[in-house]
């Protein structure tokens, strides 16, 4: 079988949403999957807010996390499942509701355990949140 291109892999995962990516409104613009990376837009809005008015940290993690499991989804061509064994957030600005831009990557891949990372830009590219993960790819 022959390997995938970026823009029908794009095309695929924009077709074939979770529940959680509905809810984010996540829209892949790109997806390389010899390098395992994708650039995401999400457009969290007021209900991921807490009553300060900016999306609550949790609500960053998960969308950080989406993105670096389909970069190693996109990387390995086919359905698999990422589960997260570890993951560590930093939070450099508050994220407001809107659209924001999520790169993930595969920054090291091993037989068992693959570690990912993802990074959350604003439109002005302002660095908004980072993470790093241990995942251990099935499938």
């Amino acid at each position: 079988m022959a390997p995938l291109t970026g823009a029908v892999l794009v095309e695929r995962l924009n077709a074939t949403q979770t529940e959680t990516a509905k809810m984010f409104k996540q829209h892949v613009l790109e997806a390389d999957p010899d390098a395992g990376k994708v650039i995401i837009e999400y457009t969290p809005d007021k209900r991921f807010c807490n009553p300060m008015g900016v999306v609550q940290g949790g609500f960053v993690a998960a969308m950080l996390d989406e993105a670096a499991a389909i970069a190693c989804i996109v990387h390995a061509q086919k359905p698999i499942g990422v589960p997260t064994l570890e993951m560590k957030v930093s939070y450099f600005r508050p994220v407001l509701p809107g659209r924001v831009i999520v790169t993930g990557q595969i920054v090291k891949q091993g037989r068992k355990v693959t570690f990912l990372g993802a990074d959350m830009h604003d439109d002005a590219g302002k660095a908004l949140a980072q993470a790093s993960l241990t995942s251990m790819p099935t499938g």
